[in-house]
């Protein structure tokens, strides 16, 4: 192999029609190739799990994100009626995030971060009133369970003349939203202390 590229280099390289600057450069590039030839073959390592389990316990789980050492622990009704636990390891309250996420279910998600303690739903039709549709943007802030951790901001749109046009939402609406998520918070916090 070696003794190939450097005939081939040196035919190149001996080429009457080409300019001195352009047999340099071949031979230039031949010698860097023969070069690296004679370097022996490249070994590649990975550290890549090989295994599943192995993967497993090395990255652990993506619930892990969510567990603490929080004392903060509740436990509410899936959308399915089982028995869901959640756990303090959130960045807001876990209390007020689960009732947030309860009183919202019935809205599309558009985002959710459990870190920030903001819900942001896409925009919902009620079936009783088709040319209206609502979005809630929530945002939960501190680890206490309090009124004044929570505010609901409503978006309201109606559909005129073939478009949706923003009209203002009621902020009692937002009050009241505001207010089924500090009782159903309630309502965990009684459940777990009961639990235990």
């Amino acid at each position: 192999m070696k003794t190939e590229i450097l005939s081939f280099a040196m035919r190149l390289f001996f080429l009457p029609f080409l300019s001195l600057k352009t047999r340099r450069r071949q031979l230039l590039a031949a010698a860097l190739v023969a070069g690296l030839a004679a370097c022996g073959p490249l070994t590649f390592e990975d550290d890549y799990p090989t295994t599943s389990t192995t993967a497993d316990e090395e990255s652990g789980s993506i619930f892990d994100l969510f567990r603490s050492n929080d004392t903060n622990i509740a436990t509410a009704a899936g959308a399915d009626g089982a028995s869901v636990i959640v756990r303090g390891g959130l960045g807001v309250n876990s209390l007020l995030w689960q009732a947030s996420l309860d009183t919202l279910s019935f809205m599309p998600l558009a985002s959710a971060d459990p870190q920030g303690g903001v819900i942001i739903t896409d925009w919902y039709n009620d079936p009783a009133a088709s040319d209206e549709r609502v979005k809630v943007n929530l945002v939960i802030s501190g680890r206490e369970l309090r009124a004044d951790a929570l505010r609901v901001n409503l978006f309201r749109e109606n559909f005129v003349g073939g478009k949706w046009v923003g009209t203002a939402a009621s902020s009692k609406a937002a009050r009241q939203l505001e207010n089924i998520i500090l009782t159903r918070a309630r309502d965990l916090s009684v459940a777990s202390r009961s639990a235990r």
